[in-house]
């Protein structure tokens, strides 16, 4: 017999969580399922755990400007006061207990195992099936994927998983990939002492973000010691017991470790979606405007392909919770979703790209502002690296993106986020008032260049 529910959410990562949470909080019955930690990849694997690595990394390489700016200083790095934060602070050991108790405390009901979709609205977890009156929420999320290299896989190489869990930092390593998760930690395990290399089958690192950026970055990157081979595919990895081996078309690195930091995928077959006559061979599903993918089932969160983002996955919870509570509201837009990738410097972007842009069709104007030549970038001198790029639309002109790289590249990203999402005319943004001195004045410098651009 079927178990009945006003909603059965399958996936209780950020945004099933929330989602979950409210609709229980306003009175339905709901049912969460989750094979995995209630809560999801970012507080026990990703955003709250790395950042905390990231912010360790952060303070001994602080520590070892001093000398540029004021006196002496001696570091030395010791990566067990991490180790504990993480555990202690950030995921109880990996134990999901307290989550669990706050849904539950909102009125949810948790169940713990591999769902899949058996129909339009049922959801089987093992030997049990529940039936939902109103909804079925998907939000199954997204898992580390390697790319087919071969021996890779008879190896017992790391995803970012791993790394998070590690007690110490290994003496050496090869990342590969040179996204923000592959950066993130090869920055921080290099700040710790680990000799490390990132492989990078594209011809730059950070490729999904502005050239710019990515010089800026590979230039600090590789001042901290850090060794970038782009443009490379590795050929072969091998592991003897002790070290990995991996073989690329001019060289052959050797580590005690190695991360997988190439991408994330949906299992989309796994999730049952063939039930809804949908296409599972696709890398994510499309939601309508709603997050609505068939009648009484919405799709949130990594596998719709949005962005992997917790505030993405945030956003769209709302959209469905109020679609399901029937409450009125905006339709998702996906124009100025902001992404960071926490470096340093931490490299902030929201919208188009210039490539995108100029893909869309659009009239293209760009101009660059240097962090250095900026009052506050002078001033702050030592970890100074930088800039502002901003993309135009000539046409209606209004900024369709945006990137921000710098010392809280991320923070200062929110005023330049605001602009492409409320579509603020350039204009405007000339006639604002830049507080001196900051970094976020950059922008005004950026908008001058602008100025100086023709049009097309």
């Amino acid at each position: 017999m079927a178990e009945d529910a006003d909603v059965v959410v399958l996936g209780m990562g950020p945004g099933g969580e929330a989602l979950a949470s409210r609709l229980a909080t306003a009175g339905l019955t709901v049912v969460g399922i989750d094979e995995r930690l209630l809560g999801g990849e970012c507080p026990y694997y990703g955003c709250v755990p790395t950042k905390m690595m990231i912010r360790a990394a952060g303070s001994l390489a602080e520590a070892r400007r001093v000398p540029v700016l004021a006196g002496d200083s001696r570091v030395v790095a010791d990566y067990t006061p991490v180790a504990r934060r993480i555990r202690e602070e950030a995921t109880d050991d990996w134990d999901d207990q307290v989550a669990v108790d706050r849904f539950t405390r909102a009125g949810g009901r948790f169940v713990r195992g591999t769902g899949r979709l058996t129909g339009p609205r049922t959801v089987r977890v093992g030997g049990r099936e529940f039936r939902a009156s109103k909804a079925v929420v998907l939000n199954t999320g997204t898992a580390p994927s390697a790319p087919p290299v071969p021996g890779l896989s008879d190896t017992p190489y790391w995803t970012n998983r791993d790394a998070v869990t590690v007690y110490t930092v290994p003496e050496s390593l090869v990342v590969l990939g040179s996204g923000a998760v592959g950066l993130e930690l090869a920055q921080t395990f290099a700040r710790f002492g680990a000799m490390v290399s990132v492989v990078e089958v594209a011809d730059r690192i950070l490729p999904q973000e502005e050239p710019q950026a990515a010089e800026v970055l590979a230039d600090v990157l590789s001042s901290e010691g850090l060794s970038l081979h782009t443009s490379a595919a590795a050929e072969h990895v091998g592991h003897d017991g002790t070290d990995f081996t991996v073989r690329l078309p001019d060289t052959r690195l050797r580590a005690r470790r190695l991360l997988v930091a190439t991408g994330r995928r949906a299992d989309l077959e796994a999730v049952g979606l063939a039930e809804l006559g949908l296409d599972t061979t696709r890398g994510f599903v499309e939601p309508d405007e709603r997050m609505r993918i068939a009648d009484g089932v919405y799709a949130i969160g990594d596998m719709t392909g949005k962005g992997a983002f917790t505030h993405v996955s945030m956003y769209q919870a709302d959209i469905a919770a109020r679609d399901i509570l029937g409450e009125p509201g905006p339709p998702a837009r996906y124009h100025a979703v902001p992404r960071v990738t926490f470096t340093d410097p931490e490299v902030g972007a929201v919208g188009l790209t210039e490539r995108q842009a100029r893909q869309q069709g659009l009239l293209v104007r760009t101009a660059v502002a240097r962090l250095p030549e900026s009052s506050r970038g002078w001033i702050h001198k030592a970890g100074n690296e930088g800039l502002v790029k901003l993309v135009e639309d000539a046409r209606r002109g209004v900024l369709v993106g945006a990137t921000s790289v710098g010392p809280c590249g991320g923070e200062v990203l929110s005023g330049l986020a605001l602009a492409v999402h409320a579509e603020v005319p350039v204009e405007t943004l000339r006639r604002m008032i830049y507080a001196y001195p900051t970094f976020h004045r950059a922008t005004e410098h950026a908008l001058a260049e602008l100025d100086r651009e023709p049009r097309p």
